[in-house]
């Protein structure tokens, strides 16, 4: 029988639940271009408003990571595991989550992206490292996962293709906030990775696309169901965006404060426990722990000892950067040609932060991209960001700033400090607000 992409539209349109076999059909056509990007458009709409069963967001994950290669670790002595977060500011927990539990025997293949909004890119970060290589050939990329243990890269094209194009659809039609279709993107290009586990961190609050807990575990409850549907088992972490993670914001800033924490010293309180928190949870889900506070010993011990820093380095030298990198950051992190404090607008205690308007500064800054083509400025940011709690008056800096030339200094200082709202008293944020998922 002929396959007529525009019934499935019409069926998904009137509200009914997708045959596997037609969602398939669909999106196997989209990669090869029987199907229009017209009608891919109209059928991210329908989803859109119709939503999905878990059966259909399934089928749909399966049918976008079919759409390429699925990779094949079986030769590797250990566990593969890797981790996604849904974006923040301040987030840049992959950094060392990777080597962390590559140091402790658990391969990690991890397919990043570059900003969305106002959310830093992991590999944005990474290209803050002069040399390194965010898009290896396959090989290339294997070798570095079997010598360093991880490999911090871009999604290639013949992994779920369909899922780039969509995604490219889905950001001109409105239909990015989508759960069904967020769930496919994500967890498609992860069971085309191969995996053995893998950890969401799904984030809420000001700085988080989904802003309230209720999106947010609704968001954390498809991804689990789907991929554990999908095979692959997951679990989820709901942490809390209602400041920045770490208290550097903007990519070479954030790579600075990653290379501190692995080398012990400097980590912030906060940013150690999401990726201590997540590192135990793929601890456990892939048996090399027992129990939770047997796998936070075994990621202390990673981290005191040096080995998870080591990691970093092979990865770093592995994909071209320097193999001295994390021993002399001063050398190859430019400075940015304007470093200056940003005072508090008042006195009191910081009561409020809008988290997504501290990252729209680093946009500002040149850190983030107002259009798909922009440069990214690696140099600029803010480092030294006060979180909540935070007693301060006019005297007191409530960051560090670093920019490139004067005029996005003073705007991006005028935003910094619109979105510190100060009171009597901060309101307390549960760090990890709920947890979804086995292990």
């Amino acid at each position: 029988m002929v396959f007529l992409p525009q019934e499935v539209i019409v069926r998904k349109r009137d509200g009914e639940a997708l045959a596997a076999a037609d969602i398939a059909a669909f999106i196997a056509g989209f990669a090869r271009g029987t199907v229009s990007e017209a009608q891919a458009a109209a059928f991210a709409m329908a989803v859109y408003f119709r939503d999905m069963s878990m059966d259909e967001r399934v089928a749909l994950t399966l049918a976008m990571r079919d759409s390429g290669n699925v990779l094949d670790w079986s030769g590797l002595d250990g566990p593969v595991a890797d981790k996604h977060s849904t974006g923040g500011v301040g987030d840049n927990v992959s950094l060392m989550l990777a080597p962390l539990l590559a140091a402790i025997g658990i391969y990690v293949p991890m397919i990043s992206g570059r900003g969305l909004g106002h959310t830093g890119g992991t590999l944005d970060k990474f290209d803050a490292i002069p040399g390194y290589e965010t898009g290896p050939d396959e090989a290339l990329f294997r070798r570095v996962v079997r010598e360093a243990g991880c490999a911090i890269i871009g999604q290639t094209a013949d992994l779920a293709p369909a899922d780039k194009a969509l995604y490219a659809i889905r950001d001109v039609t409105g239909t990015v906030d989508s759960i069904p279709l967020i769930t496919a993107s994500i967890l498609s290009k992860k069971l085309a990775a191969g995996l053995d586990a893998l950890v969401l961190d799904v984030k809420t609050g000001s700085g988080a696309f989904m802003t309230t807990p209720e999106k947010s575990r609704a968001l954390a409850q498809s991804l689990v169901a789907v991929a554990n549907g999908a095979g692959l088992p997951t679990a989820a972490l709901i942490t809390d965006m209602n400041q920045p993670l770490a208290s550097a914001a903007g990519n070479g800033l954030e790579m600075r404060n990653a290379v501190d924490f692995l080398a012990g010293r400097h980590a912030d309180p906060r940013l150690r426990e999401v990726t201590l928190a997540l590192g135990a949870r793929i601890a456990l889900m892939t048996g090399k722990a027992a129990t939770p506070d047997a796998a936070r010993r075994l990621l202390d011990a990673a981290l005191d000892s040096g080995r998870a820093l080591e990691r970093f380095a092979l990865m770093v030298a592995g994909l071209g950067g320097p193999a001295d990198f994390t021993q002399h950051l001063d050398r190859y992190l430019a400075p940015a040609p304007i470093v200056r404090d940003v005072m508090a607008p008042g006195d009191g205690v910081v009561a409020r932060i809008d988290t997504r308007a501290v990252g729209m500064a680093v946009v500002v800054l040149g850190g983030g991209r107002k259009t798909p083509s922009d440069a990214i400025d690696h140099r600029v940011g803010f480092d030294r960001l006060a979180g909540l709690g935070a007693r301060v008056d006019g005297n007191t800096p409530i960051a560090r700033l670093h920019a490139a030339d004067e005029a996005a200094a003073a705007e991006a200082a005028a935003r910094l400090r619109a979105a510190y709202m100060l009171g009597e008293t901060a309101p307390e944020h549960e760090l990890i607000a709920g947890r979804i998922g086995p292990g």
